[in-house]
C-alpha cells in the first residue's frame, strides 16, 4: 500500500507516517522507482505495535521496545487487552450517565469520569518495565545506546541477531563444549555488548537462565527451533564456566 492507503486504514496522517519514516520507528520495507513509500504486511504489523502510546510510553522507548529482540507481542497484547477493557467499561457508564441525564434522572454522579483505575493500570505496567531493568547500568547504557539507533542501524542488528540464531539451531545437534558452538555463543555475547550493554559473564549466564525459565524468551528464541532456549542456555553455562 501507498502511503495515504496506509493513513487512510489506520487513521492517522501522513504527515505522522513520515514522521515515524524520520525517526526509524515504522518505515516502509520498498519504494517505487519514483521514490514512493510503499508498505507491507510487516509494516502494518509494526504500526500496530505503536499501540504502546495508550501506556504513555515515548515515542523512543516503544522504538527500543518493539525493535529489542526479547519483545513478545503476545504478552504486550494481554496487557493491552486488559487497559482496553477498563476504557470500554468506562465509557460505558458515561454512555449510560448520559442517558439518564437525558431522561431527566438528574441525581449527580462523579464515578463515571474517574480515571484512576486506568491511570493506576498504566502505572502499574510502566513500572513493571522499568523495575525489571530500569535501575541496572545495563538497562541506562542501553537505552542511551539504542534511543540514537536509525532505521539501518536496526535493520543492520536485526540482520546480526537472525544470522548467530540460525547459525547455532545449524549446530544444535553438536554438544555446548563444540569449538564451533562456544565460538556463535561468543558471538552471541558480543553482539549484545556491542549493540545493547555491557554484557559481563555474570550478566551472560543470568541472561541464559532467563531463555529456559521465562516463557516470553523460550517462545521467542524457539521460533528458531523449539530446543535452541535449552542449547543456548547449555552454551552460555559453558562458556562462563570457561
Amino acid at each position: 500500500m501507498n502511503i495515504s492507503e496506509v493513513a487512510t486504514r489506520a487513521g492517522i496522517s501522513r504527515r505522522t507516517l513520515h514522521f515515524y519514516d524520520k525517526i526509524g520507528l515504522l518505515s516502509p520495507s520498498s519504494r517505487t522507482t519514483s521514490g514512493y513509500r510503499l508498505y507491507i504486511q510487516d509494516d502494518l504489523k509494526i504500526l500496530q505495535q505503536i499501540f504502546f502510546k495508550e501506556l504513555d510510553f515515548s515515542l523512543n522507548d516503544i522504538k527500543r521496545i518493539i525493535k529489542n529482540p526479547d519483545f513478545r507481542m503476545d504478552m504486550t497484547m494481554k496487557k493491552h487487552r486488559e487497559m482496553l477493557l477498563l476504557k470500554k467499561n468506562r465509557l460505558e457508564s458515561l454512555i449510560c450517565l448520559i442517558d439518564k441525564t437525558l431522561n431527566k434522572n438528574n441525581k449527580l454522579s462523579f464515578k463515571e469520569f474517574n480515571m484512576s483505575e486506568i491511570n493506576d493500570l498504566k502505572i502499574k505496567y510502566k513500572k513493571e518495565v522499568e523495575e525489571k531493568w530500569g535501575d541496572t547500568p545495563a538497562y541506562k547504557e542501553s537505552k542511551e545506546k539504542t534511543s540514537k539507533y536509525s532505521k539501518d542501524d536496526w535493520n543492520k542488528i536485526m540482520k546480526e541477531s537472525d544470522s548467530i540464531y540460525k547459525s547455532l539451531v545449524l549446530n544444535i545437534k553438536k554438544s555446548p563444549k563444540d569449538i564451533e558452538v562456544q565460538e556463535l555463543i561468543h558471538q552471541w555475547k558480543n553482539h549484545i555488548s556491542k549493540y545493547y550493554y555491557n554484557c559481563t559473564d555474570e550478566i551472560f549466564y543470568e541472561l541464559g537462565q532467563m531463555y529456559i525459565s521465562d516463557e516470553r524468551f523460550r517462545k521467542n528464541i524457539g521460533q528458531y527451533d523449539q530446543g535452541l532456549a535449552q542449547f543456548m542456555f547449555e552454551g552460555i553455562k559453558e562458556y562462563c564456566k570457561r
